[in-house]
């Protein structure tokens, strides 16, 4: 497309008897980028990913890969994507040149061109030592780096990542999310994940999908952003002689600036102490410091909750709620 725009998605919606899976979902994917699509369970993204990959069709709305719309000419959008599921279907009884020979014939490739493909993407994603292992035998870790190969074998212009590192030790995590860094300098992307902390590290923009609908779009500072007017404090204290942790409560509401506050935890031995989440219209660390030597209480913790998918999920959808 003109504008770089490779994946172009307009009013999505898939009914399902008396359910709406999908309500109208639209976005856009550009070339060269890392799009992240995130939702918890039951939110659409699962079915948001099978009809981008043609798998499903939708009730109404318009999905385009390159400017090919895909209820038009499914077949063509097929060839332009890569598409590794979460449960990668590989034929476990199968040597990895064999497997991957067997995809690449599929695709169309024959001869001295299918052998060249597949060397390439094994070197691409680091599977030259394990050519002639059988699947079976492969840690999880090098049989998602095998589903990776056969994705991308034909070379496709979008890569569409369900889950990629789900069920890996941390190591492997470590080497699957560089790989697909890497991959993102060559190619398109649509990565679906619930975890934060990874998409923060591989995605250039997230697409975050509520009860069938787009919630949000955007960098994650921006979405930072979008939920900075609140700040959340982890605030520990060990309470005066006779104080319980409720009376601390009502103590730190009459703070200027607190929105609200809740005991998270009440430890009665071996030095009482209790936390609190407060949340504040500003970052209060200086003042409720402050406070807590004004009042002779004992500070144990005072820091920033540590932002989450969970944290933004819940602040950028509760008026959806």
């Amino acid at each position: 497309m003109a504008d770089g725009t490779v994946v172009r998605v307009r009013n999505l919606v898939k009914q399902y008897a008396t359910k709406t899976a999908l309500g109208g979902v639209s976005f856009d994917v550009h070339a060269g980028e890392i799009m992240g699509l995130l939702g918890p369970n039951g939110a659409g993204k699962s079915t948001t990913m099978k009809i981008l990959t043609t798998y499903l069709a939708a009730t109404s709305g318009d999905v385009a890969v390159d400017g090919v719309d895909s209820a038009e000419d499914p077949v063509k959008v097929r060839a332009m994507l890569g598409y590794l599921p979460e449960s990668t279907p590989l034929y476990t009884d199968m040597v990895v040149f064999d497997y991957l020979e067997y995809v690449g014939s599929m695709r169309g490739f024959k001869g001295a061109e299918l052998r060249k493909r597949i060397g390439d993407v094994i070197r691409m994603v680091g599977l030259q030592e394990y050519v002639g292992f059988q699947i079976g035998t492969l840690s999880k870790g090098y049989r998602q780096r095998v589903g990776l190969a056969q994705a991308m074998l034909h070379n496709p212009k979008v890569l569409i990542l369900d889950e990629p590192t789900s069920g890996l030790d941390p190591n492997q995590i470590i080497e699957i999310r560089n790989l697909i860094r890497e991959l993102g300098k060559s190619h398109t992307v649509i990565l679906s994940s619930h975890n934060l902390a990874e998409v923060r590290q591989i995605c250039d923009r997230v697409v975050i999908i509520h009860r069938g609908k787009v919630v949000a779009d955007g960098t994650i500072d921006e979405l930072e952003g979008k939920v900075a007017s609140t700040h959340r404090l982890i605030l520990g204290v060990q309470p005066k002689a006779g104080q319980s942790a409720s009376d601390l409560v009502a103590e730190l509401q009459a703070q200027d600036g607190v929105a609200a506050a809740q005991v998270t935890h009440e430890a009665k031995t071996p030095v009482p102490h209790a936390s609190f989440e407060v949340e504040a219209a500003r970052d209060l660390r200086p003042e409720l410091f402050q406070w807590a030597q004004r009042s002779g209480h004992g500070l144990v913790e005072l820091r920033r909750k540590a932002m989450d998918l969970e944290g933004i999920f819940q602040s950028l959808t509760q008026d959806a709620n």
